[in-house]
């Protein structure tokens, strides 16, 4: 049971930031810890061969992944629209 809800708990984050396309208010530093623990934990899982870890661990990852693939996006493109207002 816990390990379905740590592996879904970052889905509903997920889809606010793919609705809203914002992540303005999303600590890119907290989700770098949190995917990197996350992938600590898959990569136990593995190692002990436990489904349930990996299974959890791996949807929690790529989940995590997500988040950050449009926190840098945003953050590029923020950063690429303040370059072009100061040239």
């Amino acid at each position: 049971m816990a390990g379905t809800m740590g592996g879904i708990s970052l889905f509903p984050q997920v889809l606010k930031v793919i609705r809203n396309k914002s992540t303005k208010d999303i600590s890119r530093e907290m989700f770098l810890l949190l995917a990197g623990s996350i992938f600590l934990w898959l990569i136990y899982g593995i190692l002990l061969n436990n489904l349930p870890i990996i299974i959890s661990n791996f949807f929690g990852f790529i989940q995590a992944l997500v988040i950050l693939f449009f926190k840098i996006e945003n953050q590029i493109k923020k950063t690429h629209i303040h370059n072009i207002d100061f040239c």
